[in-house]
């Protein structure tokens, strides 16, 4: 059994986008009636966290956007874009939210904890630098990244976001640095519209963006695909220090937003490869924080399925693993998205 970290904290629940917004704190709601199960709670450490401080803020995000989030607290609605509202307590929410992945970051790196699944809202990695957009007022993952480079010294982290939509903001974070490798998969050109195969990063990170527009559609043996041929073997040259996830369930094949058609077990058998994969290149340090994900009954299952892959309670059976671990079926874009990472990485 490994020690796997659970954050979760109901604060997160109180940040609340409006009526019949999918970005609702029934998503969390519904894990965290899972976990309170304490046949599943006892699995798992539930460390206490508190929220990021202006300081890890400002690692990301300025000054300006800061004070913009901090400014909705006590309102009743508040607008940062067209898709991105506020309400009271959003901000604390959001805070918490980015103290969330820091700490469960610390744990890793002081050894702690041997893997972590941060359970927050509001997500992330559509929060650019100077805005909140797209549900998300600070960039979780990004903030995560930073500050493992630069308050605990790692030299390298990976980052893989397979969530339905581009990582706008993540990118942008990392995008002139070879200290992050950002990878992505993502429905294209859906929302936000950045991610095309030849954004590849610029100046001292070219090559340390990978991305892998698909059409939609695309399901298990096709992301396993995916990720056994194109991601594993640039993140065994790239030599992690971490690997983060940026985990969205909106590619689960029944959510509203989009057309993917991931199934429970892919999203198991992704989680036990990434685990296999930070077993082998950074001691296990793999750190997972909640994204997208709006059907409620995907998410959730598909939620339980990855935190019984890191504990390591299989979910996944074996002879299915082995099967998705061979598959060679045809998926649009990746050959694409191959022949530009060949520019820098041998595949």
């Amino acid at each position: 059994m490994r020690r796997t970290a659970v954050m979760t904290d109901n604060i997160l629940l109180e940040h609340d986008p409006g009526h019949g917004h999918v970005e609702s704190p029934e998503r969390l709601r519904v894990i965290y009636e899972q976990l309170a199960n304490p046949e599943i709670k006892e699995n798992f450490l539930f460390p206490p966290f508190g929220p990021a401080s202006h300081q890890i803020l400002s690692l990301i995000h300025t000054d300006a956007h800061i004070a913009r989030v901090a400014a909705t607290s006590g309102k009743r609605f508040d607008l940062l874009d067209a898709d991105t509202t506020t309400s009271p307590r959003s901000y604390e929410a959001a805070c918490l939210a980015a103290g969330a992945v820091v700490e469960g970051t610390r744990l890793l790196v002081a050894g702690e904890a041997d893997n972590c699944f941060a359970l927050v809202r509001p997500p992330g990695h559509h929060a650019e630098r100077t805005h909140g957009k797209g549900f998300c007022l600070f960039n979780n993952v990004a903030i995560a990244a930073r500050f493992a480079l630069t308050e605990l010294k790692l030299k390298r982290v990976l980052i893989v976001d397979w969530d339905l939509h581009h990582g706008n903001g993540t990118q942008h974070s990392f995008y002139e640095t070879d200290e992050v490798l950002y990878f992505s998969t993502h429905q294209y050109p859906y929302y936000p519209g950045t991610g095309a195969a030849l954004e590849q990063g610029e100046g001292a990170g070219e090559g340390f963006t990978i991305n892998v527009p698909l059409p939609g559609g695309q399901g298990d043996e096709a992301f396993a695909r995916i990720f056994n041929s194109l991601l594993v073997p640039v993140a065994r040259q790239y030599q992690p220090d971490m690997i983060m996830v940026s985990a969205g369930f909106d590619i689960y094949k029944g959510d509203p937003l989009g057309t993917m058609q991931v199934t429970v077990e892919g999203f198991a058998y992704l989680a036990r490869l990434l685990l296999e994969l930070a077993d082998e290149l950074c001691r296990g340090r793999l750190l997972l924080t909640l994204e997208g994900g709006y059907n409620l009954a995907g998410q959730r299952d598909g939620v339980l399925a990855v935190l019984a892959e890191l504990v390591g309670r299989k979910f996944l059976p074996d002879e299915t693993y082995a099967r998705l671990s061979r598959s060679s079926v045809a998926v649009p874009g990746l050959e694409t998205a191959q022949k530009i990472a060949k520019k820098n990485w041998k595949l």
